[in-house]
């Protein structure tokens, strides 16, 4: 059993790097957590509708982080016209992410009716740009639907958009269920799925209770985790790592009404090279970080001579917290997934 692991700097395909003190912090972390390549998410106060914003808040994060590829993503808003596709495109924005309207953090200005966006989604596929799906229907007591079903009952929408444009590369994003999996994994090429390192280690029973791990989609049942972690396991080139790492400040997470997010982006790989191995498949643990989604992206391919993460065999204790620069409150700190608790494996590079 080899005591150290030479791997590809990880490429993350969902990821919030927030704005103002928290995008400050949290960005910097992205190296830290063995990812040099990002996707960010748009959901931002306002959400980053237009070209010129995408553009604006890459300048941003690249002055935090000079070492990583940012990839850009918009909102998928009425703004966000065939025009502006064409646009985005030439500027290179890579994907364009949808939220049905209300099912997590900052989705207010989400989609109610896909239709209405058909025109968007055909210049999608004509630009070559990627479709991220927030794969859940919002919760309606009347139609039966909750957060325990919505990805579920989602799964007939991804269906149909694959169908009406077949060349459009859909990511449906942090699968959780077994349902999702078997989904995805019944269509076509042009479809993939993201999934998250907290899904693969907790249920429902792990965040009933523990604001700290409650995020949207929430974990499901654990026959679920067993589907989520039976795919990567088997190396399936259409699954690959997207965190969804969402940080919220503590009084966040633990008020009346905790907002949806885990925090993984310090810990990242450490914690995606502990599971892996507990799984019987470090062997796969490359393909899953960095091959499979960087092929999809159609992103270089990562070459023998481009550097290389170390990772060690040991102890790495998770911190309790850790604080948001520029915090005027003793509260202001972002607790990350399993505080306090041991992985297996750290980082030996200095990042």
């Amino acid at each position: 059993m080899s005591d150290s692991l030479s791997l590809p700097w990880a490429s993350d395909f969902h990821c919030h790097l927030r704005q103002g003190d928290m995008m400050d912090t949290v960005v910097p972390m992205v190296e830290q957590g063995g990812v040099r390549t990002v996707l960010a998410m748009p959901n931002l106060t306002p959400p980053l509708t237009t070209t010129q914003m995408a553009v604006d808040y890459g300048t941003a994060l690249q002055k935090l982080a000079p070492n990583v590829h940012f990839i850009l993503t918009l909102y998928l808003s009425p703004d966000l016209t065939p025009e502006e596709v064409a646009k985005a495109a030439a500027a290179g924005i890579t994907a364009v992410k949808v939220y049905p309207s209300g099912v997590t953090t900052n989705s207010d200005w989400g989609v109610l009716d896909f239709k209405v966006y058909y025109p968007t989604f055909q210049a999608m596929q004509d630009h070559n740009m990627v479709l991220c799906l927030h794969g859940e229907c919002p919760s309606d007591a009347k139609k039966g639907i909750c957060i325990l079903n919505a990805e579920e009952r989602f799964l007939a929408t991804l269906r149909e958009l694959h169908q009406e444009f077949p060349q459009l590369r859909i990511v449906l994003e942090h699968a959780t269920t077994k349902a999702a999996v078997d989904c995805v994994k019944s269509l076509g090429d042009t479809v993939a799925c993201t999934i998250t390192a907290h899904h693969l280690f907790i249920t429902i029973d792990d965040w009933a209770g523990q604001p700290h791990h409650f995020c949207k989609p929430v974990a499901k049942y654990p026959s679920d985790r067993d589907a989520l972690q039976d795919v990567v396991r088997s190396g399936h080139p259409r699954f690959f790592l997207g965190s969804d790492s969402a940080p919220h400040p503590r009084r966040s997470k633990q008020g009346e009404r905790p907002a949806a997010g885990v925090f993984t982006t310090p810990i990242l790989v450490p914690l995606m090279a502990t599971l892996f191995e507990r799984l019987g498949c470090l062997d796969k643990l490359e393909a899953f970080i960095s091959t499979f989604g960087r092929a999809f992206y159609q992103l270089p391919a990562v070459s023998s001579s481009d550097p290389r993460l170390v990772l060690k065999r040991k102890v790495l204790e998770i911190p309790e917290s850790y604080t948001i620069n520029g915090s005027a409150q003793e509260a202001d700190v972002v607790v990350p997934f399993m505080a306090k608790q041991e992985l297996a494996w750290l980082i030996d590079n200095g990042c």
